[in-house]
């Protein structure tokens, strides 16, 4: 039984799989900075060296973590709410065992010394289930490793001063559910997530039987300066994800 933002998640997706596909990895070059040039080299930092390592990429969308961590070493599984994600993530990866599936269901009964998911719990309005889930697989000692959108980068608003657009924080407390809009190629498609204070996830964390062991702010590398002079501008001064490695005990 898909829970109603499950069923949201899989219809958005619906549409937008090719499109975010190929903005990630062939035509829209937007995709890079965000991606490639932000929350990847945070991530792949904290997930060290996966050599060898059993890897469930939680939500793995088009299969793009599962392709460079298998290149790396990794024993990859990975599942993903939308078929037409995965259908994508399995010709990118037909030798990997990549799945339909609920993250609040993992359709994997082994443990795993690692669990990545990447931009993609921030879509779960309850994500203690998302950690009591993700414990069934991982072994005592193991890592589960998430990037979400920055809970600062979530209150911010723009306002005019001047002849200048400035970001202001605002409503940071307020939790709950928020939309943008995603600019992909022609599509303009609006995308949910669940906005957390840092107590909230900090909370959720500890009395889940996990302890933190590591965290990024998300910043732009060097190479996104000269491609991407504006963005590159604006993410070295607000943080808009962020990483973070924790471990079951």
């Amino acid at each position: 039984m898909r829970t109603k933002e499950e069923k949201e998640a899989r219809s958005i997706y619906k549409d937008i799989a090719e499109y975010y596909h190929n903005y990630r990895t062939k035509i829209h070059p937007k995709g890079w900075f965000f991606n490639e040039m932000l929350e990847m080299p945070a991530t792949l930092e904290l997930l060290g060296n996966v050599k060898g390592k059993k890897v469930l990429d939680w939500g793995c969308g088009s299969g793009i973590y599962a392709k460079l961590l298998t290149k790396k070493g990794a024993k990859v599984k990975g599942f993903d709410i939308s078929e037409e994600m995965i259908k994508i993530a399995k010709e990118e990866n037909p030798q990997l065992d990549l799945r339909v599936g609920s993250g609040l269901n993992i359709p994997f009964k082994e443990k795993f010394d690692i669990v990545l998911a990447s931009l993609a719990v921030h879509y779960v309005k309850n994500q203690d289930e998302v950690l009591r889930e993700v414990s069934k697989v991982l072994k005592k000692g193991s890592f589960f490793v998430f990037s979400i959108v920055n809970p600062v980068a979530e209150s911010h608003r723009k306002i005019k001063w001047g002849k200048r657009k400035i970001s202001v924080l605002d409503n940071y407390f307020k939790e709950g559910k928020i939309y943008n809009t995603w600019k992909l190629s022609e599509k303009k498609i609006k995308v949910y997530s669940y906005h957390k204070t840092y107590e909230s996830i900090i909370k959720t964390i500890l009395k889940n039987g996990f302890e933190i062991v590591g965290y990024k702010d998300a910043y732009p590398i060097k190479k996104s300066k000269r491609l991407f002079p504006e963005f590159y501008y604006e993410y070295t001064r607000i943080p808009f994800f962020c990483v973070w490695k924790v471990r079951k005990k």
